[in-house]
């Protein structure tokens, strides 16, 4: 006699563009519901941001549940097509390895879908009650509502700024005070950590620091509210390591061109030198700046020189992030083909 009790299964389907609170909750209420939960994630015409990537950040959040992938675009409203309802039957079916329980949804539409699958519909705050958002409303203005996206989401979306430049130009002093006035947080300069504690420094030293960097950033990315700020990156490594030992380690240029910044804030030599036991070539920061100009341009980054002193220096740089932070939201998520 056969005792082996079948495991109970649900499915989950959505554009999740983007990830935001209120799927958290279906998705987690669902996995709490069923044994088996699959989530269907439904590609869009002309997709920013890809599906796979969609995916990932369900994936990471539940990493228990079974992620599948709608490979082509599908009608989006019944009015679209006569065989509306049949078409998104055959696909689903097509791809859900075994018979489907229920079907989970925070939309009416949830209804018919579990209809057409043979399945029991289970509504999930249809209302929007329990988390007051949709990514509708996400879309049209992400500023707004930045704070109902899943961390994973707000990780990945983040505005990157990294400061950059010749020595005693400034670099800390700006990052702190973009840092608070954006009220998010900055990533400091790892190599200030790391040489204070060095006796005898060389070149292989600039690898850790590379590293440190990289990871020092990694760390801080889950605090930062809509940006983050970096003082300095592994690309100003390369200059240091061209300038102190005349050669860079291909292990530090790698590192330099994985990391990808929005744009970058070069600090202008308009300052006076403040003498430091970490700050070398006080005499050469005209050639240390043409360096700098010169990296970020054969490598194609995108930057802006930050001149003046005091609160001029600091409503400058203001400027030019306000600007470029209100467009990397506003573009975010754009996409005219969503419907839901």
């Amino acid at each position: 006699m056969n005792n082996i009790t079948k495991k109970t299964t649900g499915l989950v389907l959505g554009k999740f563009m983007p990830f935001h609170k209120g799927h958290q909750l279906l998705i987690t209420f669902a996995n709490n519901f069923v044994e088996q939960l699959y989530v269907v994630v439904d590609p869009i015409k002309n997709e920013l941001i890809p599906v796979e990537k969609r995916g990932k950040w369900l994936k990471q959040t539940i990493p228990e549940m079974e992620v599948l992938y709608l490979t082509k675009y599908h009608p989006q409203d019944p009015g679209e097509d006569p065989n509306f309802w049949q078409i998104w039957q055959e696909s689903l079916l097509s791809i859900i390895p075994e018979k489907l329980d229920y079907v989970f949804a925070s939309e009416k539409y949830g209804f018919k879908l579990a209809e057409v699958l043979d399945a029991q519909f289970i509504p999930v705050d249809l209302k929007r009650e329990t988390v007051p958002i949709s990514a509708t409303k996400i879309r049209e203005n992400t500023a707004q509502y930045w704070d109902y996206l899943t961390d994973i989401v707000k990780q990945d979306c983040l505005m990157r700024v990294c400061i950059f430049g010749a020595e005693s130009t400034g670099k800390t002093t700006l990052c702190q005070q973009l840092a608070s006035y954006f009220n998010t947080v900055y990533v400091p300069e790892y190599a200030r950590f790391f040489i204070e504690t060095k006796v005898n420094f060389n070149q292989k030293d600039l690898i850790d620091i590379a590293k440190g960097q990289i990871a020092l950033e990694k760390a801080l990315t889950p605090k930062a509210n809509k940006i983050l700020f970096s003082d300095t990156d592994p690309l100003a490594t390369t200059i240091w390591s061209q300038w102190l030992f005349n050669s860079c380690p291909q292990e530090i240029i790698n590192l330099a061109n994985q990391k990808h910044y929005d744009f970058y804030l070069l600090t202008d030599i308009d300052l006076e030198w403040e003498a430091d036991k970490v700050r070398y070539f006080p005499e050469k920061r005209t050639e240390f700046m043409t360096s700098c100009i010169n990296s970020l341009e054969v490598n194609n980054r995108p930057y802006f020189i930050i001149n003046g002193r005091g609160k001029t220096r600091l409503e400058n740089a203001i400027k030019i992030i306000s600007i470029k932070l209100n467009d990397h939201l506003d573009k975010l998520f754009t996409n005219a083909n969503i419907y839901i």
